[in-house]
């Protein structure tokens, strides 16, 4: 239940006569609506009221049989126990730099006036000589009547003299014999609101004494009206806290498939989303192996020599691993942006970073182009090869792929991509991927960052640099399995 669902529901049951018990000693609603009328009838003698037309219920007595309420308690239309009065129609020629301010319907928000929010006057002289009969009372219950504010209401008080303006109209129970605030919180009800939305006619609601003279409301004993009220304001600021609480629960809620996401990678790189098993080597091993192979392709003229790296200091490991693993710099297991030599005529695929997902998505599309258009001043990759978005924002929105089902097995496409090769398959493309995806991967290119506001990039030896906890191969690839398993299940959590 949502905090404005639950409010509902206390007005419900407020209005119903169930948020409080009846006392018979309390009297009844019929003896209360007699003294309504005889006060009424003493203000048209006195010339503070004006006759006005009757009007007929919006619900009949046949409607209501489903609504039940208290045998003390009596249905009545509001334009028979209460003042209903409308604003004047001010127009712009009439606005001062001061003088006596107007009451708008910006000005009234839902349960509050804010006379800031738009100050509009009108002189004093014009408002003595036409409109003393506007001037608003503290305790006047107020609301607006037209656009898409109407029905926003509130209680007004202010020492300040106020008066009514266009599209707003003020409530208040004759002689002030029943308790306003009762009238205040059934106006915020459902059942109120209905009747005022069944009379809306057209795209611009414009609500006046026809529409709000026929409300039917249930009309309590004097008594029972200030205890409902006094439970009602018992309750609602247990209301705020539960919405204070639901509030922060739907960020949780909004926040957590992400940050579930960003855990499970990196459960995922320290080792602790599958279980380490001996029999599958380590992964200094592996390392041999990827060095050996690397100095056979640099021997075969294959791949370029590169610069030595320093040795990884403690200072630079950020988390434990399992013995079996080892911390070693991406350049040194993979090959780092690599050239294509291919004929100009052959059909390949051209990738822009439009065409590149981001997010925990493994996915590209391409365009058809022959490779004479596209080797010169574009980034070059090929069928296994991983995509790394290097310029802000897109590094931080993980537009990183596994280039796969290329044209011809090749491509090119933008030069905001770092590329990663992976040595005869001694690597699997898809643990690297889900690495170069990771909060901690991230997080630290960001720190490197180097250019201009929205046009930074990682900095040129970050990705090479990197720290890398590297596990076995067969580790790798039940890591990724499992990744596979469970990353679909975050996205059902929202």
């Amino acid at each position: 239940m949502t905090p404005q669902e639950l409010k509902n529901s206390i007005l419900q049951l407020a209005i119903q006569g169930k948020l409080v018990e009846q006392r018979p000693e309390e009297g009844t609603a019929e003896e209360l609506f007699k003294v309504l009328q005889e006060k009424r009838k003493e203000l048209l003698s006195a010339g503070k009221i004006y006759k006005k037309k009757p009007t007929k219920p919006f619900y009949s007595k046949s409607d209501l049989d489903s609504f039940a309420i208290p045998e003390t308690w009596l249905w009545v239309q509001l334009g028979d126990v209460s003042l209903i009065q409308e604003g004047a129609g001010i127009r712009k020629w009439q606005y001062r730099d001061s003088g006596i301010q107007i009451l708008c319907v910006t000005n009234i928000l839902d349960g509050a006036v804010d006379l800031t929010k738009k100050e509009l006057y009108i002189s004093e002289e014009e408002y003595n000589e036409k409109y003393l009969h506007l001037t608003l009372n503290n305790g006047d219950i107020v609301t607006a009547c037209s656009g898409g504010s109407w029905g926003k209401v509130a209680i007004f008080n202010s020492e300040n003299t106020i008066m009514l303006n266009t599209s707003t109209l003020r409530m208040r129970f004759w002689g002030d014999i029943c308790c306003n605030k009762f009238l205040y919180y059934v106006c915020q009800s459902q059942f109120f609101k209905k009747q005022l939305q069944g009379q809306l006619s057209g795209m611009q609601p414009n609500f006046g004494y026809a529409h709000y003279s026929r409300i039917v409301i249930p009309l309590p004993p004097l008594a029972e009206q200030k205890r409902i009220v006094a439970k009602i304001e018992e309750l609602l600021p247990l209301v705020d806290r539960y919405e204070q609480a639901w509030s922060k629960l739907e960020q949780f809620n909004s926040r957590f498939p992400e940050d579930m996401k960003k855990s499970l990678l990196q459960y995922a790189i320290q080792g602790k989303l599958v279980e380490q098993r001996p029999e599958e080597g380590t992964a200094e091993e592996l390392f041999v192996q990827i060095q050996e192979e690397k100095q056979r392709l640099i021997a075969e003229k294959k791949i370029k020599k590169e610069k030595p790296l320093p040795e990884i200091t403690d200072d630079e490991k950020p988390f434990d691993i399992p013995d079996s693993w080892k911390w070693v710099r991406v350049q040194e297991i993979t090959c780092l942006n690599p050239k294509n030599d291919l004929p100009d005529e052959l059909e390949t695929s051209f990738i822009p970073m439009a065409l590149v997902d981001d997010g925990y998505r493994n996915h590209h599309s391409f365009e058809i182009k022959t490779w004479g258009d596209i080797k010169k001043g574009f980034t070059h990759f090929a069928n296994g090869d991983i995509g790394i978005a290097k310029i802000t924002p897109c590094f931080q929105n993980r537009k990183s792929v596994v280039f796969r089902n290329l044209k011809n097995g090749y491509g090119a496409g933008t030069t905001e991509l770092s590329i990663v090769r992976v040595v005869d398959d001694l690597l699997s493309r898809d643990f690297l991927l889900w690495f170069f995806k990771s909060a901690y991967f991230i997080e630290n290119g960001v720190k490197s960052f180097t250019g201009t506001a929205g046009q930074q990039r990682i900095h040129k030896d970050y990705l090479a640099t990197c720290v890398f906890p590297l596990p076995p191969l067969a580790e790798q690839k039940r890591i990724v399995e499992k990744l596979e398993q469970l990353l679909p299940l975050c996205a059902r959590l929202n």
